[in-house]
């Protein structure tokens, strides 16, 4: 039997985070206070869900979608003045959004996710001299 594909949710929280899903008719839902105590929950409820299949499941195995937020939070390399340049976005509004004091529009998100994509495909074909 093949396992199942997790694809969770990712919320940022006043105090920490908190991730669900729906998989097979069984809701998934855990918290944490940091992200690696986030993941490490994620991956402890997926797996006990799945224990009676017989399924273990790897950090790896699973898909994350996040809320900007939460995002920006787990990945602050992502310098997001830099990524409203280059999408051309205001900086302010971005950061808004980033905050959570505003909720982009789903044209909105689009943008920053493909300014995101575009910038880990580049990174992804980076070479340094040897």
């Amino acid at each position: 039997m093949k396992k199942t594909k997790i694809n969770i949710t990712v919320v940022k929280e006043d105090i920490g985070y908190s991730a669900n899903t729906t998989v097979e008719n069984n809701f998934i839902a855990t918290d944490g206070n940091t992200f690696d105590e986030l993941k490490s929950n994620i991956l402890e409820a997926v797996n006990l869900a799945f224990e009676v299949k017989g399924f273990i499941y790897r950090i790896d195995e699973i898909k994350f979608s996040y809320d900007l937020e939460s995002f920006f939070d787990f990945y602050k390399v992502i310098n997001a003045k830099a990524l409203s340049e280059r999408i051309g976005m205001n900086q302010s509004l971005l950061a808004q959004y980033i905050k959570g004091n505003k909720k982009p529009s789903i044209i909105q998100t689009k943008r920053i996710l493909q300014g995101v994509h575009q910038i880990g495909k580049e990174l992804s074909e980076v070479n340094f001299l040897l």
